[in-house]
């Protein structure tokens, strides 16, 4: 069983380039890349030695601007489909194997001034799931649609084609407003324009120190309105709608069954260490840590009422203290 893919060049460059990876389900979860054909299957072997170039091609061009090009996948999880512009990306093998994958966050990577993106997407026996992720950078607009048996269609627009520019110019302008650093977010190529818009997370790890206490006073604020009026949260899960507060005898945000010691700002920023392990937590915890991380991120944690805050997009990011990114 294979599914249909059909990427569309919608830029205004001649040269855009996919690659498709993941781990095969037909093959014991092996590496997968599909060849430069967009049909022919590459399962690369462990080499002897680290960033050993692949054995195979595996740019797929996409055609001149407003051309179609199909490709067939086969049952995948963990999948990325990416995009290039103007050039290759290049991907290296380790021994095991392990695909070595283009980064925002090291400028040495071969692949840092090219432009580039990706959407992850998941292919197994029960679902086909699909995300535009920005989580970790933004860069060039990709927009997604799928037609289903009962013949509907379900889009996904993704940014306008001059997104990347608008979201760097709002955050120059933010850091002119604020002097938090927003401005370190935005990478350039060699020609002065953006290649692509860093998350504050992503930022901190090529400017160690960057926003590192830039939601710790609200974070504070949080934690005394907390001890005296509950934070209600719903979990979306099994959990339910679940209240805690801050225990004046260790300072730690309560709930039925976890309890959060007070986190920093990086904490909050990539939502995954200090008291947002969620291999520390059990369900429940894991449950709470998106929801809190978001509301600080959001800037509603202070809001009061049931979180996540149902209020329409403009209602969210509005306060002194909030992920400019995200916004």
């Amino acid at each position: 069983m294979s599914l249909q893919i059909d990427l569309v060049n919608s830029t205004s460059s001649p040269t855009v380039y996919a690659y498709v990876t993941g781990l095969d389900l037909n093959a014991n979860n092996a590496w997968l890349l599909l060849r430069s054909d967009g049909q022919t299957l590459y399962h690369p072997t462990s080499p002897s030695q680290p960033l050993t170039p692949l054995a195979e091609d595996c740019a797929i061009p996409l055609g001149s601007p407003g051309a179609t090009r199909s490709i067939r996948v086969p049952r995948l999880v963990g999948g990325r489909i990416w995009f290039s512009l103007d050039k290759k990306l290049t991907f290296l093998l380790n021994p095991g194997p392990a695909v070595v994958m283009p980064s925002v966050t090291n400028p040495s990577d071969p692949n840092y001034d090219i432009k580039w993106g990706f959407v992850e997407f998941t292919y197994d026996t029960t679902q086909v799931f699909a995300n535009i992720s920005y989580v970790d950078f933004f860069s060039i607009p990709i927009a997604m649609s799928l037609s289903t048996a009962s013949k509907q269609v379900k889009s996904v627009a993704g940014t306008s084609h001059d997104g990347l520019d608008a979201v760097a110019a709002d955050l120059l302008a933010q850091h002119d407003r604020d002097g938090q650093g927003w401005d370190k977010l935005v990478i350039r190529g060699a020609d002065g324009s953006a290649l692509r818009v860093l998350s504050p997370n992503s930022g901190m790890a090529l400017h160690p120190g960057l926003l590192s206490d830039y939601f710790d006073a609200l974070i504070d604020q949080a934690w005394t309105q907390f001890r005296s009026a509950p934070l209600t949260i719903d979990t979306q899960a099994a959990a339910g709608v679940v209240q805690g507060r801050v225990s004046s005898d260790d300072d730690k945000l309560r709930f039925p069954a976890t309890s959060f010691a007070r986190p920093s700002s990086a904490d909050v920023w990539n939502n995954s260490s200090g008291p947002f392990d969620v291999g520390q937590v059990g369900d429940e915890g894991r449950a709470l840590i998106p929801r809190l991380a978001a509301a600080i991120n959001r800037g509603t944690i202070l809001s009061g009422g049931t979180h996540p805050v149902d209020l329409s997009p403009e209602g969210y990011y509005v306060s002194e203290r909030t992920n400019h990114y995200a916004r």
